[in-house]
């Protein structure tokens, strides 16, 4: 069985796809945006990339760097158009199935040539597309449109199945699945409660994520509770550093800041959250958060947003983690901060909870041959 993926370089991506190594498939990446090099994560995948420009001339990361204005001109016409790329790469393989990840940048850009054959398209949702569809630029006619070529859906959570049937998709749903296929979970990572001396808080404050909401209330806690604490800031806008900065209160706080554009490693991720006593993440929209999941199974205490009433598909509030109702309310959030440090017993019977649960359904070990049949399933249907 041939399958041609089709999504832009993401780690996310990169470890839904490593669910198929040694299954025998023969598996393509098409990268539709066509950025960077071979990605070494996925060497045993073959990787459609190199198809986007017609000449590297020389001089072009200098230009593109310092007169950017110039580079896109240039680019409207030394770009190869990403339609015929991926018909070149149709013709090429003659794929089984397409498996498009995320619509706007991934699924719209292949529709017109996907119009015009029978191959099986399945399409995961990600993030934040189906539920912000507008927001992001993509027309309720597209939408429909794409919708009617999907033949097989996958989604991170049931709200956004519910959202896909609304908008007008009436084919085959194969389930809900975590965007990175599953989390491998390192117990000897999970600390007690009592060695969590971190407040773990995801950095995104770019339009949708609302880092600094959280951070204005984190200037309403109590000093005492922050004794002792360390605040870490994960994939940080650059907003979200000036905004220290500018601060009194926290410009005196213990923070240490990983930028949004360098990159941390999953590994050291996950080590942070096994550490960490809360992880903060709050936004106006997305899908199930893959860091939301991957912070409740190393027993750090979510308080977390729920756009779109997703996030409460997994976290009961009061039990498992707190609920922010309203992302832009500074002052609920901080009642949910000052909440959980203050409530050793209730923080210790979430980690007891999540750890399990997320054990029992998104250990990766046990999604990998439901996610290799679901091809399978898809192929047998078509033949």
């Amino acid at each position: 069985m041939k399958l041609l993926m089709v999504a832009i370089p993401n780690h996310h991506f990169f470890q839904w796809v490593n669910q198929l190594k040694d299954s025998g498939y023969e598996v393509y990446w098409f990268d539709v945006t066509d950025g960077g090099p071979q990605s070494p994560k996925i060497e045993w995948v073959t990787q459609i990339k190199g198809w986007k420009l017609k000449w590297n001339f020389p001089f072009r990361s200098t230009i593109k760097k310092r007169l950017p204005k110039l580079y896109k001109c240039i680019q409207k016409y030394n770009e190869h158009d990403v339609s015929k790329a991926f018909q070149n790469a149709l013709t090429t393989i003659q794929p089984d199935i397409v498996h498009c990840f995320e619509m706007q940048l991934a699924g719209l850009p292949i529709l017109p040539i996907m119009e015009q054959n029978t191959i099986p398209l399945i399409y995961s949702s990600w993030g934040s597309d189906v539920f912000y569809f507008k927001e992001l630029g993509v027309s309720k006619q597209e939408l429909e449109r794409f919708y009617k070529r999907t033949n097989y859906l996958v989604t991170d959570c049931q709200r956004d199945y519910h959202l896909a049937v609304k908008n007008g998709f009436n084919n085959r749903f194969l389930g809900v699945f975590p965007g990175n296929g599953g989390l491998t979970i390192n117990n000897s990572n999970i600390k007690p409660v009592s060695e969590r001396p971190i407040i773990l808080i995801k950095g995104y404050d770019d339009g949708v994520g609302k880092a600094s909401i959280v951070l204005k209330a984190l200037e309403l806690v109590s000093v005492k509770l922050l004794d002792y604490k360390q605040i870490v800031i994960y994939s940080a806008d650059d907003s979200i550093q000036k905004q220290i900065q500018h601060s009194k209160i926290l410009s005196s706080l213990p923070f240490t800041i990983h930028s949004r554009y360098t990159f941390i490693q999953n590994k050291e991720l996950l080590e942070l959250m096994g550490k960490s006593c809360l992880h903060i993440a709050n936004s106006i929209s997305d899908g199930m958060p893959n860091a939301l999941l991957e912070a409740m199974s190393m027993g750090a205490f979510p308080i977390q947003s729920n756009p779109g009433q997703v996030t409460e598909e997994v976290l009961v509030h009061g039990k498992n983690g707190l609920l922010i109702a309203n992302p832009l309310d500074v002052k609920e959030i901080a009642k949910h901060i000052e909440t959980a440090l203050k409530d050793d017993s209730l923080r210790q019977q979430a980690q007891d909870f999540n750890v399990n649960f997320m054990q029992r359904q998104y250990n990766r070990t046990t999604l990998q041959p439901k996610i290799q049949t679901l091809y399978q399933t898809v192929y047998s249907e078509y033949q």
